[in-house]
């Protein structure tokens, strides 16, 4: 794609990335046949390469014209950021990087609407401080018929109770965790069965309770330097058992997994932070990766449910590891059911179910039918965000895949 950036604006770090980016793309179009927003609706700028035009025509343009570029936020707000796109595209275009880029000089040029702002605001301080959340989480809980109703749906009911972590210091091997934000108080069980089960392979999990959220949330609501800061309060709590030989640092989210994965990238001009931040990506792990190299042939299930899995785009698109956890589930006996599009987002994609709540839905409803349409007991997924997202229409129950394995073992 060519470009028409001055000598100026080549000489600003995020317009050079914008740059190599969009010079990358030969506008084939491959991406809008996977992309969900535009299989919806069909509109030519709520497809990956319809929105890289608004973005590259906003980044050349002198002219701050406020319907524009508020028509180009509109879109570029309709956007998932599954990354699925970036599975279909033959040129290896990072579309992520570059929605970044436009999305902050969307909010630099014409800020948002109040009420936007407040929105977003309120969500960054909710969601990311896990105390916090899990207080306001009880409260909404116990005057459920108060809430708001678009809230009110997204409430989830209380939570398996996570009971008893094995001994953190037990095994000579050592993995770190990452606890997160919202999933100790929507689904505490989660990293405590994934304590257990790797307590069976004989691997300890240290938890890091200075570690919280992994920045993502804010990052993509736009508070980009709050979400670096996150990253470095994280990489500075693990760094000590990083430096005593932890192998790894684990994430039952792939939304969190996807994010730490790319911490190096984000702090690489962070001369404090770059080297660490390298280390710490390296180690980020998700759960299945561990187990798919350990002997998990040793482990007996006490049952044999029928599950369909639901792959998160920050598994399979991010991560790339599409087929990783149905390999690990397979391998342990369990019956998987086929599921059609199993490339296509459900439509939680972090706080996208809050703000553009009727595409959400309808993303929804559109993947629960795929993943029931051969009768499942359970759904299992492996993204907090999803997990509550799709449970949240009260149809099929709804688990995270290691705390079904955890229960299903003798």
């Amino acid at each position: 794609m060519q470009t028409h950036f001055t000598d100026a604006d080549r000489q600003k770090p995020h317009i050079q990335e914008a740059e190599r980016i969009l010079r990358t793309c030969v506008h084939c179009g491959f991406c809008n046949a996977t992309c969900p927003t535009y299989q919806l609706l069909g509109d030519e700028r709520d497809g990956p390469r319809g929105r890289i035009y608004l973005m590259k025509e906003l980044l050349e343009s002198r002219d701050d014209n406020a319907q524009v570029t508020e028509e180009t936020r509109l879109h570029l707000d309709r956007c998932l950021t599954c990354r699925n796109c970036e599975t279909t595209c033959p040129s290896g275009v990072e579309y992520h990087k570059l929605l970044d880029i436009g999305r902050a000089e969307i909010d630099r040029r014409v800020p948002r609407p109040m009420a936007e702002r407040a929105q977003r605001y309120a969500l960054r301080k909710m969601l990311v401080e896990p105390k916090r959340f899990k207080a306001l989480l009880s409260l909404g809980q116990t005057f459920k018929p108060l809430v708001p109703g678009k809230l009110r749906s997204k409430m989830p009911p209380a939570p398996v109770d996570a009971g008893q972590r094995p001994d953190s210091q037990r095994h000579r091997r050592k993995v770190l965790i990452l606890e997160g934000c919202v999933q100790p108080g929507l689904s505490p069980n989660t990293n405590a069965a994934t304590a257990r089960l790797l307590d069976r392979l004989g691997i300890s999990v240290t938890p890091i309770s200075e570690a919280g959220c992994c920045g993502a949330i804010d990052f993509h609501l736009n508070a980009q330097d709050d979400g670096r800061a996150r990253m470095r309060a994280n990489i500075d709590a693990w760094w000590p058992q990083i430096e005593q030989g932890a192998e790894a640092i684990v994430q039952t989210a792939s939304g969190c997994g996807a994010f730490v994965k790319e911490y190096g990238d984000m702090l690489k001009d962070d001369p404090a932070y770059a080297q660490k931040a390298q280390k710490v990506s390296a180690l980020a792990k998700d759960i299945v990766e561990i187990l798919r190299e350990e002997p998990i042939e040793k482990l007996e299930l006490k049952e044999h449910q029928r599950l369909a899995f639901h792959c998160p785009c920050t598994l399979q698109h991010a991560q790339k590891l599409n087929g990783a956890v149905e390999g690990v589930l397979s391998k342990l006996g369990f019956s998987l059911t086929p599921v059609k599009d199993a490339h296509l987002c459900c439509g939680s994609a972090g706080t996208y179910s809050v703000t553009q709540p009727a595409l959400a839905t309808q993303l929804r409803d559109n993947k629960l039918n795929a993943l029931e349409a051969s009768n499942p007991e359970v759904i299992v997924t492996a993204n907090i965000g999803c997990q509550t997202h799709l449970a949240s229409a009260n149809r099929t129950p709804v688990r995270h895949w290691v705390e079904v394995v955890d229960a299903a073992l003798v």
